[in-house]
């Protein structure tokens, strides 16, 4: 993910800030617990592709 994509992409529910996870290949939102996919290195920035993340899953 490129370094200056990553800083200008927010999350879209909180407008806070994303942190890639390389091995998931997803954007995480701390706040929301949201993780929203890249496919093909294309962020997808929508609501309802993020997926939930359980509250007894780990975010780094």
């Amino acid at each position: 993910m490129d370094k200056k994509l990553l800083d200008i992409l927010a999350c879209p529910v909180c407008k806070g800030p994303l942190v890639y996870i390389k091995k998931k290949n997803e954007l995480i939102c701390k706040a929301d617990r949201l993780a929203y996919p890249v496919r093909d290195d294309i962020p997808v920035m929508l609501e309802e592709e993020a997926r939930k993340i359980p509250a007894d899953e780990e975010i780094k």
